[in-house]
């Protein structure tokens, strides 16, 4: 469950980015944080066929897969249209969880997207670690039964402060991120795989980068940096094969 949680932020790191809010990035979620967990692999990321129950509710969720594809389609529609990032979040948490639309990991999934309009605005990430299950419960319970959502805007306002205030002091232990790099953050990765995977020269894979010339000769040196430092051991970082970059390497790093 851990390494399901930790591929599925490693996902949404990649992709929301560059794909921004959408249903197929919900759905992989669901798909990445259920891989094993589910008995039949088809309901991996698809929207489900099947009564679901919620455990300790009278609650009974659309049944009917074409509602919950098109209430989900919806659901991430306006979340993309709220303006503030953190209403944004808890109408994504609130709302997947309400309308269940897929077999299992609903809630789970429903935690993880919430963090989608946050990363966007790049706002501090929301953690529900501290939250106690009957609370987390009970909250859910207003949601479920009776369309309150004041006990869910209590235990929100309550876990992203703390969130805030946790994330912060890891961004100052860490020290402030490179404006340079996070700007260009996909753009780099994909020159290092075009140089060391396709044999691509320093000026080709920048070109293709499409780097704004004024941001040229710093995106250059960055790059330069990075790929004097690249091994076998942290290629990783880049979704490089270890053979294939050890392979560039032993080349003497061609460039």
């Amino acid at each position: 469950m851990l390494l399901n949680h930790k591929e599925a932020i490693e996902f949404m790191v990649d992709a929301v980015p560059t794909e921004g809010m959408t249903v197929p990035v919900v759905r992989n979620l669901q798909s990445l944080l259920m891989r094993d967990l589910l008995q039949d692999p088809a309901d991996l990321g698809a929207i489900r066929s099947k009564i679901v129950n919620i455990h300790g509710s009278v609650y009974l969720p659309s049944q009917v897969p074409n509602l919950l594809e098109e209430m989900l389609r919806q659901i991430v529609d306006k979340a993309t249209r709220v303006h503030n990032p953190v209403e944004a979040a808890f109408f994504l948490w609130v709302n997947l969880a309400y309308l269940q639309p897929f077999v299992d990991g609903n809630k789970r999934t429903s935690r993880l997207s919430a963090n989608m309009p946050l990363m966007l605005s790049n706002c501090a990430p929301l953690s529900f670690l501290d939250v106690e299950q009957a609370d987390y419960a009970l909250a859910m319970l207003g949601v479920y039964e009776r369309l309150d959502v004041s006990l869910a805007v209590e235990l929100f306002d309550w876990t992203y402060r703390r969130s805030i205030d946790k994330y912060q002091v890891i961004v100052e232990s860490m020290g402030g991120p490179d404006p340079l790099r996070a700007r260009y953050r996909e753009h780099l990765g994909e020159a290092i795989r075009q140089i060391v995977f396709f044999g691509s020269t320093l000026a080709q894979a920048i070109e293709a980068a499409g780097i704004p010339q004024v941001d040229v000769a710093a995106f250059n040196a960055m790059l330069n940096t990075e790929l004097a430092h690249l091994e076998a051991y942290n290629c990783a970082r880049y979704r490089m094969p270890m053979t294939k970059t050890q392979a560039w390497i032993d080349k003497g790093r061609p460039r």
